[in-house]
């Protein structure tokens, strides 16, 4: 298969994946029971105003003809109008979204650094590595958010060196990411606050991916000190380090490429939990408030967006592991 095909397959497959989730919401949001024209015009409106919100909404239209209206909206940014803060959910994401991105990033640069020291140190034998492996171990098998009150109890409450919620640093800025923001400002005391607040909630999202990453590049490392051309650099007298640093880990990254991409998707969907224990701010916070009061084109469009990210990021990270390794595109 040439490469331009695989490149074509994959995004003939993000796109049916994406037609999909879009006909499971819309699905949901017909059996769901919401009324959105109660949500819009308020429940004790009179008939004529009803029937005029119904026709202005399309409720009446046959269903084929709404779940396509449905998809030209979602291709046009138009997810709807959220019932709570009668605001179009587009609005409401862009507004959240920033948070979230920030979050998932920091702690996907966590899990990346831990999953790294975590191979090169079983690699190594390097002292004390037994104990941070142990510690990686333990912190994988507890939930995301059972971890990040366990960071609050321990870091905050006890130690006091980090904060237990919220964002730090320049909220306002123009990219929405304390952290760059603060740094753009120029403001070191708001760039150490950014990073004081983030730190605790990424690492509780940043162990379990950084383990999944850990385990995948150590087995590469293996099967790749194994290969002749190491031998070869063996032979000739170079270290066990510098082996490992110019001829192992670079060509050992393809399928923690591919580790990597799969965590980063899943941190989209365990970013909700942690933002909640933390009160960060983001689509978790905005999800949460929406769901107590069947704010459903608020769900929809959050999901939708965690969803169309999860997809994006494995398919970009297919199409840039056959560049890497131009054996995939071929098989």
């Amino acid at each position: 298969m040439s490469r331009l095909r695989f490149v074509g397959v994959r995004l003939a497959s993000l796109l049916g994946l994406l037609g999909a989730l879009s006909l499971v919401l819309f699905l949901l949001q017909e059996v769901s029971g919401a009324d959105p024209v109660s949500a819009t015009i308020g429940g004790n409106a009179s008939p004529d105003a009803v029937a005029a919100a119904r026709e202005r909404l399309g409720l009446d239209d046959p269903a084929p003809q709404r779940y396509l209206a449905f998809v030209g909206g979602l291709l046009t940014g138009d997810l709807g109008t959220s019932f709570r803060t009668r605001r179009p959910v587009a609005e409401d994401i862009g507004a959240y979204l920033p948070a979230t991105l920030e979050l998932v990033l920091v702690a996907f640069l966590l899990a990346v650094l831990l999953g790294v020291l975590f191979a090169v140190s079983s690699m190594l034998r390097w002292p004390l590595a037994g104990v941070f492996r142990g510690l990686l171990f333990v912190g994988s098998t507890a939930p995301t958010f059972m971890l990040g009150i366990l960071g609050i109890i321990v870091f905050y409450k006890l130690l006091g060196w980090l904060p237990a919620s919220g964002r730090g640093g320049v909220t306002d800025g123009p990219t929405g990411l304390s952290v760059l923001d603060s740094m753009l400002a120029g403001d070191p005391a708001a760039t150490g606050d950014a990073l004081a607040h983030v730190v605790m909630p990424a690492l509780a999202l940043a162990v379990g991916p950084a383990l999944a990453i850990g385990r995948v590049l150590r087995s590469s490392l293996t099967e790749t000190l194994r290969s002749d051309h190491v031998r070869t650099a063996t032979a000739k007298g170079l270290t066990e380090t510098q082996v490992l640093r110019g001829h192992v880990l670079r060509n050992s990254l393809g399928a923690s490429l591919s580790m990597g991409a799969l965590q980063l998707g899943f941190m989209f969907g365990g970013v909700l939990l942690v933002e909640g224990v933390f009160t960060w701010g983001g689509l978790g916070s905005y999800l949460s408030a929406s769901l107590p009061v069947s704010d459903f084109p608020a769900v929809a469009g959050v999901t939708f967006v965690l969803g169309g990210l999860y997809v994006a990021v494995n398919t970009a990270a297919d199409v840039l592991q056959s560049v890497a390794d131009p054996r995939i595109s071929v098989s």
